[in-house]
């Protein structure tokens, strides 16, 4: 435990910050799992999906919760996921 109080008080938003943080990666995981669930499953509203992944991945980076390389690359392997059922799709 810090001894300081100015410690204390960094340790208090710490906390507060983590507690922030791990709402918002829960809810980044739980709109890409959405998209890949709805892909496999060939569902209509997969690209509604995706822009609202796409606008949490991109929020989150902003804010510094996940790089911005990660969320990059998590939106690059869904868009390609998508364009390839498209294209089966249209086959």
């Amino acid at each position: 435990m810090p001894i300081k109080k100015s410690a204390f008080k960094e340790l208090r938003k710490i906390k507060r910050r983590t507690v922030a943080n791990d709402a918002v990666r829960a809810s980044i995981r739980k709109d890409v799992k959405g998209v890949r669930r709805a892909i496999t499953e060939k569902a209509a509203d997969a690209l509604t999906l995706m822009n609202t992944a796409r606008k949490t991945l991109a929020k989150a980076a902003q804010k510094g919760v996940i790089h911005r390389n990660k969320a990059a690359r998590l939106m690059s392997r869904i868009e390609k996921k998508i364009k390839a059922t498209a294209q089966v799709a249209s086959k």
